[in-house]
């Protein structure tokens, strides 16, 4: 995504379940401060086709999402798009705080995207974790991470490192080699005026 261009050398966002729970959803939710302004806000992120969604095709991406609820349960939402629709996969798994094993702090679903129309559609390899907490699980925010997953010996658009790498010091070594290369040219010419001098100084004594 465009925040995370810009993050400094060497650093990078790969933040694990409990981290994007207790750093950035909660804090979200509660309108708190973030750590970081890394992580885009869209209206039903699951109403987008993936490939169409800000920050590329490559890697993973993060937004904050709204979810259009189809009923009042709340465990039913919207997530058909203009291409096909995103399925929940597998069951939900909880998300425990570090060292208390019994204190589940948050959910996260799986869905896989799948082309076309429910009565004939293919499953891609686009994949969605929807992040939400434990203990608001009708909360209408929701954390996404998505990314495209490999196929065996196939290298995986996910495991791109993001951001993409950005040379902040271009222009400033650029200036210093023109500097250093000035420098080395002008101690040349002087060490060479300086032979040629002692050279002739040389040829004259004899």
């Amino acid at each position: 995504m465009e925040n995370l261009n810009f993050l400094l050398p060497g650093f990078r966002f790969h933040p694990t379940d409990e981290e994007l729970i207790v750093h950035y959803l909660n804090p979200k939710v509660l309108n708190s401060p973030l750590p970081a302004a890394v992580i885009l806000e869209i209206d039903n992120v699951c109403q987008s086709d993936p490939w169409n969604l800000p920050g590329g095709s490559d890697g993973e991406r993060y937004f904050f999402s709204s979810r259009e609820v189809k009923d009042g349960s709340g465990n039913r939402c919207s997530r058909a798009t203009l291409s096909g629709y995103w399925k929940a996969t597998g069951n939900d798994k909880k998300i425990a705080a570090s060292g208390e094993a019994q204190r589940v702090i948050g959910i996260r679903k799986t869905l896989a995207f799948y082309k076309g129309k429910p009565s004939n559609s293919s499953k891609t390899d686009w994949i969605m974790h929807e992040y939400r907490l434990a203990d608001a699980p009708q909360a209408n925010l929701v954390l996404c991470r998505i990314f495209f997953k490999k196929r065996g010996g196939e290298k995986s658009r996910a495991a791109s490192v993001i951001p993409a790498f950005r040379d902040f010091f271009a222009a400033e070594r650029a200036d210093l080699n023109l500097a250093l290369a000035s420098s080395s040219s002008s101690h040349s010419s002087s060490v060479s005026d300086h032979h040629e001098a002692t050279s002739c100084s040389s040829f004259k004594g004899e």
